[in-house]
Order: C-alpha cells, then sequence, then structure tokens
C-alpha cells in the first residue's frame, strides 16, 4: 500500500469524487480517493503513457 501523500490528484477534483495517480519506474498505480477499498489498478508506464496520449489526443471525450 502507498502512502496516500505518493498520490497525486487533479486541480479539476473538487468534489472529492476523484482518482489518486502514483507513478513509479516500475508500476503506476489509480485510486479512488473516496473509497480507497474499492481496490487499486495498476497498470505499466507504458500503458499508462498511452492511455495519458490517447486523453491528450481527444480520444475518450464524450459526445
Amino acid at each position: 500500500m502507498r502512502n496516500e501523500d505518493e498520490y497525486r490528484i487533479s486541480s479539476f477534483c473538487s468534489d472529492g469524487e476523484c482518482v489518486g495517480v502514483a507513478v513509479s519506474a516500475e508500476v503506476v498505480e489509480v485510486v479512488d480517493v473516496a473509497n480507497e477499498q474499492a481496490g487499486r489498478l495498476r497498470v505499466s508506464p507504458e500503458a499508462w503513457a498511452a492511455f495519458v496520449a490517447g486523453v491528450k489526443a481527444g480520444e475518450f471525450d464524450l459526445p
């Protein structure tokens, strides 16, 4: 389990319904900050980079 201070939370998060992201050389871990008991998503740094690139390119924009 990571220290809560290691998670980065978006500055756009204002209602507490957000995810926290912790990045290391080996793994990227995503957690629901309002319900950490829900589990964690762990992906490789390469998979995270591909996801972030898709977000920046608008691939996940809602219609």
